[in-house]
């Protein structure tokens, strides 16, 4: 009797493979109630948080609450179905978590949360895709930060100054300028090998329109993305807004670029995570937000940093925005913010009533790590200054009982009333560090005194427009910039002061 061969037995094995049933389990569970960007889910024993699901009419959700016997779903858009998710759908696992593409090809283009875009341009060709939460640098992947980011304002730049990888929020109640200062910056980066990311959460369309208009009319728009969640998005996507900005500029970051990111504002974003959690029937605290609160800032402005030279040497600088009501600071969410960053830029509201713009308050702002970032011949200049201005600032609360002053002391309010209208800056008109010095080394100099602010705004202006295109390097010499400040302003060089 005639036997087959192992090999013949191994290729007819072989074939067989061919034709053998490919079975495959999964889970199938079955939406039981919706409403409110929320659907609640029964059947899907194995899913995890985070994870993505897919229901059967096209839409999907991100898991964010395991039950003994039902998840809870926030969604994160509408499907293709004629009447949308509704009970009795099916829904299955994803097998991932959330992610986003990452690239160049993001640069120029107003897009969504989940990486769509919103403008009529042609489809974005990801290079590489990453998780909108993956964990944040390590210790020993991070450096110091000792490189300036320039923000374009006078007293940012001078008195409260940001380094790159820096933390810096930027607080204050409901129109006195957050978003202007943080459009300016985005605006100041323009010529310095910066990418940035402007993620707007909870705006609406109007000021989503002419925040990108702002950035396309200044040339600002080329190295920006913006990330869109406006007021009438799902609360799910406004959650995850700020997350999916973060990968997109920690993709360049991880690639060796500077970034620079702005959350505009975490305010909404805190209430949008706040209504998904009382939805999701989370127990409230203080002032109704969830207990996580904190972690959830925490976590997010924890992944910018400046990375070492071994980690590709990039870095991530945000600016989140919180809103404050009739300037309370000490509010839940504010106060989380304020412990987590690197300092605080504070814009009052009685210095924007009183016509003082940008209207920041030097005296309740700080920067905690931004004066190691600032060139030595800034620092120096801006520390006379700043010294001179806080103390203005103290002494002009005297004048308003009419009391008789001394010589001193009247020459000094004198001197910050002038340094007052020198710290007054447009919108859209960031300066360069050159033009920062030029004019504090003017204002040190006394060149800037007696004059009356019609004629220190002319002086100024003459002043900057000279400097700006022939002045010398950072790096020079004192004495040669104020020889150089002494001809712009037509007068003869001398000795510089001490």
């Amino acid at each position: 009797m005639a036997t087959e061969s192992p090999s013949g037995l191994a290729r007819q094995a072989s074939w067989l493979d061919g034709y053998a049933p490919r079975l495959r389990v999964a889970e199938r569970g079955r939406v039981i109630a919706v409403g409110d960007g929320i659907a609640w889910i029964e059947g899907l024993p194995s899913a995890g948080m985070d994870e993505v699901l897919h229901f059967e009419d096209g839409s999907r959700g991100l898991v964010f609450h395991l039950g003994a016997e039902r998840i809870g779903a926030i969604l994160l858009d509408h499907g293709n179905g004629r009447d949308g998710l509704a009970a009795g759908a099916a829904a299955f696992l994803g097998g991932r978590t959330l992610d986003i593409g990452t690239g160049d090809d993001h640069l120029g283009r107003v897009i969504d949360p989940t990486g769509n875009p919103l403008d009529d341009g042609p489809p974005i060709r990801p290079s590489a895709r990453r998780a909108l939460e993956p964990p944040s640098p390590q210790i020993p992947q991070r450096d110091f930060v000792d490189r300036p980011l320039v923000t374009g304002c006078k007293i940012v730049d001078t008195m409260i100054p940001i380094g790159k990888g820096q933390r810096q929020l930027v607080i204050g109640d409901a129109g006195t300028g957050k978003s202007a200062l943080a459009l300016d910056t985005v605006i100041a980066q323009r010529g310095r090998n910066v990418l940035c990311v402007y993620v707007l959460i909870s705006q609406k369309r109007s000021t989503v329109v002419a925040t990108v208009e702002t950035l396309r009319r200044h040339g600002a728009l080329a190295y920006t993305c913006v990330v869109v969640a406006e007021a009438s998005a799902t609360p799910g996507l406004k959650y995850i807004a700020p997350f999916a900005g973060c990968a997109i500029a920690e993709g360049w970051m991880w690639a060796g670029r500077d970034v620079l990111i702005v959350y505009d504002d975490l305010t909404t974003h805190a209430r949008a995570y706040r209504e998904l959690s009382l939805l999701l029937r989370r127990p409230p605290g203080r002032e109704a937000y969830p207990g996580d609160i904190f972690y959830l800032h925490s976590r997010l402005l924890e992944r910018s940093t400046r990375l070492a030279a071994a980690s590709g040497g990039g870095s991530m600088t945000a600016l989140p925005l919180v809103e404050t009501e009739q300037g309370e600071i000490s509010a839940y969410i504010p106060t989380n913010l304020i412990s987590i960053t690197d300092g605080q830029i504070y814009l009052d509201p009685r210095l924007f009533a009183a016509g003082f713009l940008p209207a920041i308050d030097v005296t309740r702002s700080v920067s905690r790590i931004g004066g190691k970032a600032q060139h030595p011949a800034i620092k120096t200049e801006a520390g006379r200054m700043k010294l001179d201005y806080l103390q203005f600032q103290e002494l002009e609360i005297f004048t308003r009982f009419g009391s008789r002053l001394e010589a001193s002391v009247e020459a000094r309010i004198r001197r910050g009333r002038l340094l007052r209208e020198l710290l007054k800056q447009d919108r859209l008109s960031p300066l360069a560090p050159e033009q920062h010095l030029t004019w504090l080394i003017a204002c040190n100099e006394g060149m800037f005194d007696g004059l009356d602010p019609q004629q220190l705004r002319s002086r100024l202006a003459q002043l900057l427009g000279a400097i700006g295109a022939h002045g010398p390097s950072l790096g020079s010499e004192r004495a040669d910039w104020v020889n150089a400040v002494r001809t712009a302003l037509g007068e003869g060089t001398r000795e510089p002061s001490a």
